[in-house]
């Protein structure tokens, strides 16, 4: 089928491409920036040069490509995490996860898309209280921490905009992800001691590789029914469990522990509740719906062997790595 990604050369749409394309799919993806069209060319996509923000180039780009499905993977983090200003750091993505999944909705429903696969994320967004792995029928958290409520909302917002949209809406709630691509500035935190075990680390997370997050959007692409979906592997663990295994697996020393109060006071309220009240979610519904599974079923072989490097066919190489 023809496929529209709409940000084809971020970590995640450099992986997606390649599938899509290998699947036989013809594949039309953009990017914002002139000198990555070479790289969408490499990957086999038809690139094409556009804003996400900008309503009639998105809409002129979509109606040119005639796509059965929509693919929206546009995110825009820039510069060094600053968690304790979340939404300020956020503000792009926000605004493509609100102004601009309105704009592709509004371009598929007029040129008769049948089918929109959105990018979303499960993990600190996640109701606090209850058990410690969320399926997508758990609610949101309802009191984010102050400097996360516009991201907060602009996810809400894309959710609800695909779900209710006249055409097959579907939200992948990906993990958090790891990969070449995803998880250098994580390895270098932790091999700085710059990622601390917070009080008893009991913030529970859910990972996914990028590889597996793309063979989970081509399924969905493939053969998905509308709804909301997560996309996390087999084992959501707490902090205390995978942060040392991380260290570990990257050669680097046991990371740090801080109390709560200390950490409170040296990152902010955004890293005490990841780190202590994070909830992981659970993939049964993509694997029960969607007939996916991931690859790498556990961030534990996950760290050790695919953090870094990738093989020919897009999936890690272990006998490379290993």
């Amino acid at each position: 089928m023809r496929v529209f990604v709409a940000g084809g050369t971020g970590a995640l749409g450099r992986r997606l491409v390649p599938q899509l394309v290998a699947r036989g799919h013809e594949v039309t993806a953009t990017t914002r920036k002139a000198d990555k069209v070479g790289e969408l060319h490499a990957l086999g996509a038809r690139p094409v040069v556009v804003d996400g923000l900008d309503g009639i180039a998105v809409g002129r780009a979509v109606a040119e490509a005639q796509p059965d499905t929509v693919v929206h993977q546009m995110t825009s983090l820039a510069g060094t995490a600053d968690l304790r200003r979340f939404d300020r750091w956020f503000a792009t993505t926000n605004e493509l996860r609100t102004t601009g999944i309105r704009h592709l909705l509004a371009a598929a429903q007029a040129s008769g898309v049948g089918k929109v696969v959105a990018q979303s994320y499960t993990g600190w967004t996640m109701s606090r209280t209850g058990g410690p792995v969320k399926s997508e029928d758990d609610p949101f958290d309802p009191e984010p921490v102050s400097a996360q409520r516009e991201s907060m909302a602009a996810i809400q917002y894309l959710e609800r905009a695909v779900v209710e949209a006249p055409l097959t809406g579907i939200v992948l709630r990906y993990g958090n992800f790891y990969g070449p691509g995803a998880s250098e500035s994580m390895v270098e935190m932790v091999r700085a001691r710059r990622m601390p075990i917070v009080g008893a680390g009991t913030g529970v997370w859910s990972f996914i590789h990028l590889d597996d997050a793309a063979d989970a959007t081509v399924a969905a692409v493939e053969r998905g029914e509308a709804g909301v979906y997560n996309i996390v592997d087999d084992e959501p663990a707490p902090v205390a469990e995978w942060l040392p295994h991380l260290a570990e697996s990257v050669g680097a020393k046991p990371p740090l522990r801080l109390p709560v109060w200390l950490a409170r006071l040296a990152a902010g309220e955004v890293v005490v509740r990841w780190m202590t009240e994070g909830r992981g979610a659970s993939n049964e519904k993509a694997k029960r719906e969607l007939d996916w599974r991931p690859a790498w079923t556990s961030w534990r072989e996950g760290f050790r062997h695919g953090l870094t490097a990738a093989g020919p066919s897009g999936m890690p190489d272990r006998e490379v790595l290993g």
